[in-house]
């Protein structure tokens, strides 16, 4: 589709964007978010306490991370099969109900066997939720509204994730164990008013396989994997990394959230206006900028400045990537583009917090910085590849 399609499009009467039926999945998504970032930082602590230290906390961590990446590539078929209502319940159920477990005991097996369940669940919960809430924007202010669903989504990433530690140390993790539960099993109450399947599905989806044979989806989803190993390393290494006061690091992560939320926002509505495959580019060139400005680890400034311009880059490749993939698929594809997408930020995520630590370990944190930096250019090949293809 050419800029003057897209500007044109913009011109004209849009549709409303925020309808009843969103409102209810905004709710959704809110329930299952708290839910699991509210006990993310809280039941590694937890499971460390029983006296296994950190072989415990990273196995929990890793036991979820596992479990997510498993159940985005399985969940298309589910939606498939038994619509959006019955996949988002069943998640909803499998990340909630199993938290109130953990108020029993800490061994590890018990933890590592609750972490992959709720690992699934919320698996679940985002592909087919993804799905849904692409149904129910209007093709015409889609860049616009998912960014207003990444906003939705983000805000618990802000605020239950510190939330729950601070309750933790306060009045214990079971307190914690319930309100997470509760969070996702509250959400239940807004499906009734959801689609069960979006309208026109014919009877052969598309399927996370075909996906993953289809370049005009492969290239972005690659071009956004690049920025979500840096973000990755990021959110783990940066505490580590600087120099001086832990206030630094604080700010920096703070400042690399916020500057994702809004720049996913304002990359939503250029790219409605504008059309979305002209971002990608810029955006792995911010987001390669801020991560080379983090090897700056003995300045204060240049740490916090690395993360606003790389949380810049990083939000416009969000909305940008994922309106692109839902731009090229029929309905019957969105539950393939919300898991491919979500498996390029999760498996992303994964690869580099584990893989940088063996680069660090061997260069130190400021090079390290800089090699991913450089790293990170190669993925302009397909995000080039891709703009001249959409021309």
């Amino acid at each position: 589709m050419t800029t003057a399609t897209y500007a044109e499009k913009a011109l004209a009467t849009r549709p409303p964007l925020v309808t009843r039926p969103l409102l209810m999945r905004f709710a959704v998504t809110l329930g299952a978010s708290i839910s699991f970032y509210l006990l993310l930082s809280v039941v590694p602590l937890y499971a460390s306490s029983a006296g296994a230290g950190g072989n415990a906390a990273g196995l929990a961590t890793g036991a979820l991370m596992f479990a997510t990446v498993a159940g985005e590539l399985v969940t298309p078929r589910l939606t498939a099969r038994y619509g959006y209502r019955m996949a988002l319940a069943a998640g909803l159920v499998l990340l909630g109900a199993p938290a109130l477990a953990l108020t029993a005991s800490a061994s590890l097996a018990l933890v590592t066997a609750v972490c992959i369940v709720r690992g699934l669940g919320f698996a679940i919960t985002v592909v087919a939720g993804g799905a849904i809430t692409a149904s129910l924007i209007p093709a015409e202010r889609r860049g616009e509204g998912l960014a207003l669903a990444g906003v939705v989504s983000g805000v618990p990433a802000l605020t239950a994730l510190p939330l729950g530690v601070w309750l933790a140390g306060r009045i214990g993790a079971a307190p914690v164990f319930a309100a997470g539960a509760g969070a996702a099993l509250a959400a239940l109450a807004a499906l009734p008013g959801l689609p069960g399947k979006s309208g026109g599905r014919p009877a052969a989806p598309l399927g996370i396989a075909g996906a993953l044979r289809t370049a005009a989806l492969l290239r972005p989803a690659i071009a956004f994997a690049a920025t979500t190993v840096a973000a990755g390393i990021i959110v783990t290494f940066v505490p580590l990394a600087v120099t001086g006061s832990g206030g630094v690091a604080v700010l920096a992560l703070f400042a690399q959230s916020a500057a994702a939320t809004v720049s996913r926002y304002l990359a939503g509505r250029h790219g409605d206006r504008h059309g979305p495959a002209r971002l990608l580019v810029p955006a792995l060139v911010a987001a390669s900028l801020g991560m080379l400005l983090l090897a700056l680890t003995a300045v204060p400034a240049g740490v916090i400045a690395g993360s606003l311009v790389f949380g810049t880059g990083f939000g416009v490749a969000q909305n940008a990537s994922l309106s692109l993939m839902y731009e090229r698929v029929p309905a019957s594809g969105y539950d393939a583009v919300s898991a491919l997408w979500n498996l390029s930020y999760d498996a992303g995520m994964g690869v580099g917090a584990a893989g940088f630590g063996l680069v660090a370990g061997w260069t130190g944190y400021p090079v390290a910085f800089a090699v991913i930096a450089a790293a990170m250019l190669t993925a302009l090949v397909p995000a080039r590849r891709d703009r001249i293809t959409a021309r």
